[in-house]
Protein backbone atom coordinates (compact mmCIF):
# COMPACT_ATOMS: atom_id res chain seq x y z
CA UNK A 1 0.00 0.00 0.00
CA UNK A 2 2.68 2.49 -0.92
CA UNK A 3 0.40 4.60 -3.13
CA UNK A 4 -2.02 6.90 -1.31
CA UNK A 5 -4.66 9.18 -2.81
CA UNK A 6 -5.77 12.44 -1.23
CA UNK A 7 -8.95 14.50 -1.77
CA UNK A 8 -8.97 18.00 -0.27
CA UNK A 9 -12.15 19.97 0.56
CA UNK A 10 -12.73 23.40 2.05
CA UNK A 11 -10.71 26.57 2.45
CA UNK A 12 -7.13 27.56 1.63
CA UNK A 13 -6.18 26.83 5.27
CA UNK A 14 -7.34 23.26 4.74
CA UNK A 15 -5.41 23.07 1.48
CA UNK A 16 -2.19 23.86 3.39
CA UNK A 17 -2.99 21.01 5.82
CA UNK A 18 -3.54 18.67 2.85
CA UNK A 19 -0.14 19.70 1.45
CA UNK A 20 1.47 19.03 4.84
CA UNK A 21 -0.11 15.56 4.90
CA UNK A 22 1.27 14.89 1.42
CA UNK A 23 4.70 16.11 2.52
CA UNK A 24 4.67 13.79 5.53
CA UNK A 25 3.71 10.81 3.35
CA UNK A 26 6.25 11.63 0.62
CA UNK A 27 9.07 11.94 3.19
CA UNK A 28 8.16 8.48 4.45
CA UNK A 29 8.30 6.71 1.12
CA UNK A 30 4.66 6.82 0.06
CA UNK A 31 3.76 7.57 -3.54
CA UNK A 32 1.09 10.24 -3.77
CA UNK A 33 -1.76 10.61 -6.24
CA UNK A 34 -4.55 13.15 -6.46
CA UNK A 35 -6.59 10.72 -8.57
CA UNK A 36 -8.54 8.55 -6.15
CA UNK A 37 -8.97 5.88 -8.84
CA UNK A 38 -5.22 5.16 -8.59
CA UNK A 39 -5.19 3.92 -5.00
CA UNK A 40 -7.15 1.61 -2.71
CA UNK A 41 -6.60 3.95 0.23
CA UNK A 42 -7.91 7.52 0.10
CA UNK A 43 -7.45 10.30 2.66
CA UNK A 44 -10.32 12.80 2.53
CA UNK A 45 -9.40 16.09 4.22
CA UNK A 46 -12.83 17.45 5.11
CA UNK A 47 -14.48 20.79 5.79
CA UNK A 48 -17.17 21.34 8.39
CA UNK A 49 -17.53 25.12 8.45
CA UNK A 50 -21.14 25.21 7.26
CA UNK A 51 -23.74 22.60 6.36
CA UNK A 52 -23.13 22.79 2.59
CA UNK A 53 -19.41 22.15 3.08
CA UNK A 54 -20.17 19.13 5.27
CA UNK A 55 -22.53 17.74 2.66
CA UNK A 56 -19.87 18.05 -0.06
CA UNK A 57 -17.35 16.18 2.14
CA UNK A 58 -19.85 13.43 3.07
CA UNK A 59 -20.95 12.94 -0.56
CA UNK A 60 -17.34 12.42 -1.61
CA UNK A 61 -16.74 9.91 1.25
CA UNK A 62 -19.84 7.86 0.35
CA UNK A 63 -18.86 7.82 -3.32
CA UNK A 64 -15.39 6.47 -2.46
CA UNK A 65 -16.80 3.80 -0.14
CA UNK A 66 -19.19 2.70 -2.87
CA UNK A 67 -16.14 2.26 -5.11
CA UNK A 68 -14.67 -0.11 -2.49
CA UNK A 69 -11.93 2.25 -1.24
CA UNK A 70 -10.49 2.29 2.27
CA UNK A 71 -11.32 5.81 3.44
CA UNK A 72 -9.46 7.83 6.09
CA UNK A 73 -11.48 10.88 7.12
CA UNK A 74 -9.20 13.71 8.23
CA UNK A 75 -9.83 17.27 9.37
CA UNK A 76 -12.87 19.17 10.54
CA UNK A 77 -15.61 16.59 9.94
CA UNK A 78 -13.70 13.96 11.93
CA UNK A 79 -13.05 16.47 14.72
CA UNK A 80 -16.65 17.67 14.87
CA UNK A 81 -18.58 14.42 14.60
CA UNK A 82 -16.10 11.70 15.62
CA UNK A 83 -17.90 8.54 16.71
CA UNK A 84 -21.24 9.74 15.24
CA UNK A 85 -19.54 9.64 11.86
CA UNK A 86 -18.37 6.07 12.38
CA UNK A 87 -21.92 5.04 13.35
CA UNK A 88 -23.37 6.80 10.30
CA UNK A 89 -20.76 5.39 7.89
CA UNK A 90 -19.47 2.14 9.49
CA UNK A 91 -17.29 1.33 6.44
CA UNK A 92 -14.76 4.12 7.14
CA UNK A 93 -11.27 2.88 8.02
CA UNK A 94 -10.01 5.73 10.22
CA UNK A 95 -10.70 9.16 11.69
CA UNK A 96 -7.89 11.69 12.07
CA UNK A 97 -8.61 15.00 13.87
CA UNK A 98 -7.72 18.53 12.73
CA UNK A 99 -4.52 18.61 14.78
CA UNK A 100 -3.66 14.91 14.55
CA UNK A 101 -2.42 14.54 10.98
CA UNK A 102 1.19 13.83 12.11
CA UNK A 103 -0.31 10.48 13.29
CA UNK A 104 -1.21 9.55 9.69
CA UNK A 105 1.81 7.23 9.40
CA UNK A 106 0.69 5.26 12.44
CA UNK A 107 -2.85 5.05 10.99
CA UNK A 108 -1.59 3.77 7.63
CA UNK A 109 0.60 1.14 9.32
CA UNK A 110 -2.44 -0.06 11.31
CA UNK A 111 -4.50 -0.34 8.11
CA UNK A 112 -1.64 -2.24 6.44
CA UNK A 113 -1.64 -4.62 9.43
CA UNK A 114 -5.31 -5.38 8.87
CA UNK A 115 -6.86 -3.24 11.62
CA UNK A 116 -10.46 -2.48 10.70
CA UNK A 117 -10.85 0.92 12.34
CA UNK A 118 -8.51 3.49 13.93
CA UNK A 119 -9.59 6.61 15.83
CA UNK A 120 -6.98 9.37 16.15
CA UNK A 121 -9.05 12.40 17.15
CA UNK A 122 -7.74 14.50 20.05
CA UNK A 123 -10.50 15.53 22.42
CA UNK A 124 -9.02 19.01 22.85
CA UNK A 125 -7.51 20.17 19.55
CA UNK A 126 -4.44 22.43 19.68
CA UNK A 127 -2.97 23.34 16.29
CA UNK A 128 0.80 23.78 16.23
CA UNK A 129 2.19 24.08 12.69
CA UNK A 130 4.48 21.07 12.03
CA UNK A 131 7.62 22.97 10.94
CA UNK A 132 9.51 19.71 10.44
CA UNK A 133 7.22 18.68 7.55
CA UNK A 134 7.89 20.12 4.08
CA UNK A 135 4.67 20.88 2.24
CA UNK A 136 4.19 19.01 -1.03
CA UNK A 137 2.21 21.46 -3.07
CA UNK A 138 -0.87 20.39 -4.96
CA UNK A 139 -0.77 23.53 -7.05
CA UNK A 140 2.37 25.50 -7.74
CA UNK A 141 1.19 28.46 -9.75
CA UNK A 142 1.62 32.19 -9.71
CA UNK A 143 0.55 32.34 -6.07
CA UNK A 144 0.74 30.22 -2.96
CA UNK A 145 -0.82 30.37 0.50
CA UNK A 146 1.22 30.51 3.69
CA UNK A 147 -0.52 29.67 6.95
CA UNK A 148 0.93 32.04 9.55
CA UNK A 149 -1.21 30.79 12.46
CA UNK A 150 -4.13 28.49 13.23
CA UNK A 151 -6.84 28.22 15.85
CA UNK A 152 -8.84 31.16 17.17
CA UNK A 153 -9.30 32.93 20.51
CA UNK A 154 -12.56 34.61 19.50
CA UNK A 155 -15.92 32.94 20.03
CA UNK A 156 -18.17 34.42 17.34
CA UNK A 157 -21.73 33.18 17.79
CA UNK A 158 -22.01 31.43 14.40
CA UNK A 159 -18.55 29.87 14.16
CA UNK A 160 -17.48 26.31 14.96
CA UNK A 161 -13.77 26.83 14.14
CA UNK A 162 -12.37 27.42 17.68
CA UNK A 163 -14.02 24.17 18.82
CA UNK A 164 -12.44 22.30 15.90
CA UNK A 165 -8.98 23.90 15.91
CA UNK A 166 -8.37 25.09 19.46
CA UNK A 167 -6.83 28.39 20.57
CA UNK A 168 -4.69 30.66 18.42
CA UNK A 169 -1.07 29.62 17.79
CA UNK A 170 1.30 31.69 15.64
CA UNK A 171 4.36 30.46 13.77
CA UNK A 172 7.74 32.16 14.22
CA UNK A 173 8.60 34.96 11.79
CA UNK A 174 11.83 33.24 10.68
CA UNK A 175 9.96 30.00 9.81
CA UNK A 176 7.43 31.90 7.68
CA UNK A 177 10.16 33.91 5.91
CA UNK A 178 12.07 30.68 5.21
CA UNK A 179 8.96 29.08 3.70
CA UNK A 180 8.31 32.17 1.57
CA UNK A 181 11.89 32.06 0.23
CA UNK A 182 11.46 28.38 -0.70
CA UNK A 183 8.25 29.18 -2.56
CA UNK A 184 9.93 32.01 -4.49
CA UNK A 185 12.70 29.56 -5.51
CA UNK A 186 9.96 27.27 -6.87
CA UNK A 187 8.65 30.12 -9.04
CA UNK A 188 5.87 31.57 -6.87
CA UNK A 189 5.34 35.32 -7.44
CA UNK A 190 2.62 36.10 -4.90
CA UNK A 191 2.31 34.81 -1.36
CA UNK A 192 -1.02 35.00 0.45
CA UNK A 193 -0.92 35.09 4.24
CA UNK A 194 -3.79 33.20 5.87
CA UNK A 195 -4.99 32.25 9.38
CA UNK A 196 -8.38 32.24 11.08
CA UNK A 197 -7.44 35.86 11.92
CA UNK A 198 -4.21 37.20 10.44
CA UNK A 199 -4.19 40.48 12.38
CA UNK A 200 -3.79 38.65 15.72
CA UNK A 201 -0.56 37.17 14.36
CA UNK A 202 2.24 37.08 16.93
CA UNK A 203 0.31 38.13 20.05
CA UNK A 204 0.74 34.68 21.62
CA UNK A 205 4.46 34.40 20.73
CA UNK A 206 5.71 37.97 20.92
CA UNK A 207 3.11 39.51 23.29
CA UNK A 208 2.04 42.04 20.66
CA UNK A 209 0.58 41.98 17.11
CA UNK A 210 3.44 41.32 14.66
CA UNK A 211 1.79 41.15 11.24
CA UNK A 212 3.28 44.54 10.27
CA UNK A 213 6.76 43.29 11.23
CA UNK A 214 6.21 40.04 9.28
CA UNK A 215 5.18 41.97 6.14
CA UNK A 216 8.32 44.14 6.44
CA UNK A 217 10.52 41.02 6.65
CA UNK A 218 8.78 39.36 3.68
CA UNK A 219 9.08 42.61 1.70
CA UNK A 220 12.89 42.12 1.71
CA UNK A 221 12.71 38.79 -0.18
CA UNK A 222 14.35 39.08 -3.58
CA UNK A 223 12.26 37.79 -6.47
CA UNK A 224 8.96 37.98 -4.57
CA UNK A 225 6.34 40.03 -6.42
CA UNK A 226 3.33 40.47 -4.16
CA UNK A 227 2.32 39.91 -0.52
CA UNK A 228 -1.41 39.62 0.16
CA UNK A 229 -3.08 39.29 3.57
CA UNK A 230 -6.52 37.72 4.07
CA UNK A 231 -8.94 37.48 7.03
CA UNK A 232 -8.23 40.62 9.05
CA UNK A 233 -10.21 41.35 12.24
CA UNK A 234 -11.76 44.79 12.92
CA UNK A 235 -10.20 45.52 16.32
CA UNK A 236 -6.62 44.64 15.33
CA UNK A 237 -6.54 46.65 12.10
CA UNK A 238 -4.02 49.12 13.54
CA UNK A 239 -2.62 52.27 11.94
CA UNK A 240 0.84 50.67 12.10
CA UNK A 241 -0.39 47.74 10.00
CA UNK A 242 -2.15 50.03 7.50
CA UNK A 243 0.95 52.22 7.13
CA UNK A 244 3.08 49.10 6.58
CA UNK A 245 0.77 47.90 3.77
CA UNK A 246 0.88 51.41 2.28
CA UNK A 247 4.67 51.74 2.44
CA UNK A 248 5.90 48.23 1.51
CA UNK A 249 6.18 48.06 -2.27
CA UNK A 250 5.40 44.30 -2.41
CA UNK A 251 2.32 44.49 -0.16
CA UNK A 252 -0.71 44.72 -2.45
CA UNK A 253 -3.07 47.59 -1.67
CA UNK A 254 -5.86 45.24 -0.69
CA UNK A 255 -7.54 44.69 2.66
CA UNK A 256 -9.74 41.67 3.33
CA UNK A 257 -11.75 42.34 6.50
CA UNK A 258 -14.81 40.16 7.10
CA UNK A 259 -17.18 42.48 9.02
CA UNK A 260 -20.24 40.13 9.09
CA UNK A 261 -22.75 42.94 9.85
CA UNK A 262 -23.09 46.66 10.58
CA UNK A 263 -25.85 46.99 13.19
CA UNK A 264 -24.41 47.22 16.75
CA UNK A 265 -27.19 45.06 18.29
CA UNK A 266 -26.64 42.38 15.69
CA UNK A 267 -22.85 42.50 16.19
CA UNK A 268 -23.35 42.10 19.96
CA UNK A 269 -25.56 39.05 19.39
CA UNK A 270 -22.90 37.64 17.07
CA UNK A 271 -20.30 38.25 19.79
CA UNK A 272 -18.40 40.50 17.37
CA UNK A 273 -16.80 43.91 18.05
CA UNK A 274 -19.72 46.37 18.08
CA UNK A 275 -18.44 49.78 17.02
CA UNK A 276 -18.83 52.14 14.07
CA UNK A 277 -17.40 50.30 11.07
CA UNK A 278 -17.87 53.37 8.89
CA UNK A 279 -15.00 55.06 10.77
CA UNK A 280 -12.89 51.93 10.37
CA UNK A 281 -13.40 51.87 6.58
CA UNK A 282 -12.68 55.61 6.33
CA UNK A 283 -9.46 55.10 8.31
CA UNK A 284 -8.28 52.25 6.03
CA UNK A 285 -8.90 54.44 2.98
CA UNK A 286 -7.11 57.39 4.60
CA UNK A 287 -3.95 55.34 5.30
CA UNK A 288 -3.82 53.36 2.03
CA UNK A 289 -4.66 55.49 -1.02
CA UNK A 290 -6.27 53.47 -3.87
CA UNK A 291 -6.94 50.52 -1.53
CA UNK A 292 -9.38 47.78 -2.54
CA UNK A 293 -11.45 46.62 0.44
CA UNK A 294 -13.06 43.20 0.50
CA UNK A 295 -15.58 42.12 3.11
CA UNK A 296 -17.95 39.25 3.83
CA UNK A 297 -21.33 39.59 5.51
CA UNK A 298 -23.90 37.27 7.05
CA UNK A 299 -27.65 37.66 6.55
CA UNK A 300 -30.31 35.81 8.53
CA UNK A 301 -28.44 35.43 11.81
CA UNK A 302 -30.99 34.56 14.55
CA UNK A 303 -33.12 37.54 15.45
CA UNK A 304 -32.08 39.72 12.48
CA UNK A 305 -34.93 42.23 12.13
CA UNK A 306 -36.00 44.10 9.01
CA UNK A 307 -34.59 47.27 10.57
CA UNK A 308 -31.18 45.62 11.20
CA UNK A 309 -31.08 44.34 7.63
CA UNK A 310 -31.94 47.82 6.31
CA UNK A 311 -29.02 49.17 8.36
CA UNK A 312 -26.74 46.64 6.66
CA UNK A 313 -28.14 47.48 3.21
CA UNK A 314 -27.50 51.19 3.71
CA UNK A 315 -24.04 50.47 5.09
CA UNK A 316 -23.12 48.53 1.91
CA UNK A 317 -24.65 51.28 -0.24
CA UNK A 318 -22.56 53.96 1.51
CA UNK A 319 -19.27 52.07 1.94
CA UNK A 320 -19.01 50.94 -1.70
CA UNK A 321 -16.80 47.94 -0.99
CA UNK A 322 -14.61 46.92 -3.93
CA UNK A 323 -15.32 43.24 -3.27
CA UNK A 324 -18.02 41.63 -1.17
CA UNK A 325 -19.35 38.16 -0.40
CA UNK A 326 -22.62 37.43 1.42
CA UNK A 327 -23.39 34.21 3.29
CA UNK A 328 -26.77 33.05 4.49
CA UNK A 329 -26.52 32.09 8.17
CA UNK A 330 -25.89 28.37 8.63
CA UNK A 331 -27.14 26.87 11.89
CA UNK A 332 -24.33 24.72 13.30
CA UNK A 333 -24.57 22.43 16.32
CA UNK A 334 -22.05 23.35 19.01
CA UNK A 335 -22.15 27.11 18.27
CA UNK A 336 -23.72 29.66 20.65
CA UNK A 337 -26.26 30.70 17.99
CA UNK A 338 -27.62 27.18 17.46
CA UNK A 339 -30.36 27.54 20.09
CA UNK A 340 -30.94 31.29 19.69
CA UNK A 341 -34.46 32.43 18.81
CA UNK A 342 -36.06 33.45 16.56
CA UNK A 343 -34.34 31.66 13.68
CA UNK A 344 -34.86 33.56 10.40
CA UNK A 345 -36.76 31.60 7.69
CA UNK A 346 -34.65 30.40 4.72
CA UNK A 347 -36.88 32.28 2.26
CA UNK A 348 -36.12 35.61 3.97
CA UNK A 349 -32.37 34.82 4.06
CA UNK A 350 -32.44 34.16 0.28
CA UNK A 351 -34.23 37.47 -0.37
CA UNK A 352 -31.82 39.44 1.81
CA UNK A 353 -28.74 37.90 0.23
CA UNK A 354 -30.12 38.53 -3.28
CA UNK A 355 -30.91 42.16 -2.44
CA UNK A 356 -27.37 42.81 -1.13
CA UNK A 357 -25.67 41.07 -4.06
CA UNK A 358 -27.73 43.02 -6.60
CA UNK A 359 -26.73 46.25 -4.86
CA UNK A 360 -23.08 45.16 -4.85
CA UNK A 361 -23.15 44.27 -8.55
CA UNK A 362 -23.97 47.87 -9.40
CA UNK A 363 -21.24 49.19 -7.07
CA UNK A 364 -18.69 46.73 -8.48
CA UNK A 365 -19.55 47.62 -12.10
CA UNK A 366 -19.06 51.32 -11.37
CA UNK A 367 -15.70 50.69 -9.68
CA UNK A 368 -14.57 48.52 -12.62
CA UNK A 369 -15.62 51.18 -15.15
CA UNK A 370 -13.23 53.54 -13.33
CA UNK A 371 -10.31 51.32 -14.45
CA UNK A 372 -11.08 51.67 -18.18
CA UNK A 373 -8.21 53.48 -19.89
CA UNK A 374 -5.86 52.86 -16.94
CA UNK A 375 -2.84 50.55 -16.92
CA UNK A 376 -2.67 48.01 -14.09
CA UNK A 377 0.12 45.61 -13.15
CA UNK A 378 -1.39 42.11 -13.44
CA UNK A 379 -0.11 38.68 -12.48
CA UNK A 380 -0.40 36.14 -15.31
CA UNK A 381 -2.28 32.98 -14.34
CA UNK A 382 -3.32 30.83 -17.31
CA UNK A 383 -4.89 30.64 -20.76
CA UNK A 384 -8.68 30.58 -21.06
CA UNK A 385 -10.52 28.19 -23.40
CA UNK A 386 -11.38 31.01 -25.78
CA UNK A 387 -7.80 32.21 -26.27
CA UNK A 388 -7.63 35.00 -23.68
CA UNK A 389 -4.83 35.13 -21.15
CA UNK A 390 -6.26 35.09 -17.60
CA UNK A 391 -4.57 37.42 -15.12
CA UNK A 392 -5.33 39.20 -11.83
CA UNK A 393 -4.69 42.74 -10.67
CA UNK A 394 -3.43 43.45 -7.16
CA UNK A 395 -7.06 44.27 -6.29
CA UNK A 396 -8.19 40.66 -6.80
CA UNK A 397 -7.43 37.65 -4.59
CA UNK A 398 -7.41 34.25 -6.33
CA UNK A 399 -10.62 32.18 -6.31
CA UNK A 400 -12.79 34.76 -4.53
CA UNK A 401 -12.47 37.91 -6.67
CA UNK A 402 -12.54 38.79 -10.35
CA UNK A 403 -9.93 38.32 -13.08
CA UNK A 404 -8.46 40.32 -15.96
CA UNK A 405 -8.83 38.83 -19.44
CA UNK A 406 -6.02 39.94 -21.76
CA UNK A 407 -6.40 40.00 -25.56
CA UNK A 408 -2.93 39.31 -26.88
CA UNK A 409 -0.93 37.15 -29.28
CA UNK A 410 2.21 37.56 -27.18
CA UNK A 411 3.31 34.46 -25.26
CA UNK A 412 2.97 35.39 -21.58
CA UNK A 413 4.56 33.44 -18.73
CA UNK A 414 2.40 32.42 -15.72
CA UNK A 415 3.70 34.16 -12.59
CA UNK A 416 5.08 37.17 -14.45
CA UNK A 417 3.65 40.59 -13.58
CA UNK A 418 2.81 42.58 -16.73
CA UNK A 419 1.30 46.02 -17.35
CA UNK A 420 -2.19 45.69 -18.83
CA UNK A 421 -4.28 48.54 -20.26
CA UNK A 422 -7.94 48.04 -19.30
CA UNK A 423 -10.34 48.42 -22.24
CA UNK A 424 -13.71 47.13 -20.91
CA UNK A 425 -15.37 45.38 -17.97
CA UNK A 426 -18.44 43.70 -16.55
CA UNK A 427 -19.63 43.57 -12.90
CA UNK A 428 -16.72 41.48 -11.68
CA UNK A 429 -14.05 41.07 -14.38
CA UNK A 430 -11.88 43.38 -16.47
CA UNK A 431 -10.72 43.04 -20.08
CA UNK A 432 -7.48 44.55 -21.30
CA UNK A 433 -4.55 44.50 -23.70
CA UNK A 434 -0.83 44.67 -23.19
CA UNK A 435 0.02 48.21 -22.11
Amino acid sequence: MKKIALVSHGCAKNLVDSELMLGLLAENGYEITLDEKDSDVVIVNTCSFIHDAEKESVDSILELINEGKKVIIAGCLAQKHGEELKKAIPEISALVGTTDFPKLLKVLKSIENGEEYIDEVSEKPEYFYPENIKRQQITVGASSYIKIADGCNYRCGYCIIPYLRGDYHSRKIEDIVEEAKDLVKKGVTEIILIAQDTTAYGIDLYKKPMLAQLIKELNKIEGLGWIRTMYAYPTTMTDELLDTIASCDKAVKYVDIPLQHSHPDMLKRMNRPAFDYRKLIANIRKHIPDVAIRTTLIVGYPGETEEEFEDLYNFVKDMKFNKMGVFEYSREKGTPSYSMKPQVPKRIMHQRRKKLMELQQGISKKINEGFIGKTLPCIIESLSDDGYVVARSQYDAPEVDGVVYIKTDEPLVPGDIENVKITSCDEYDLVGEMG
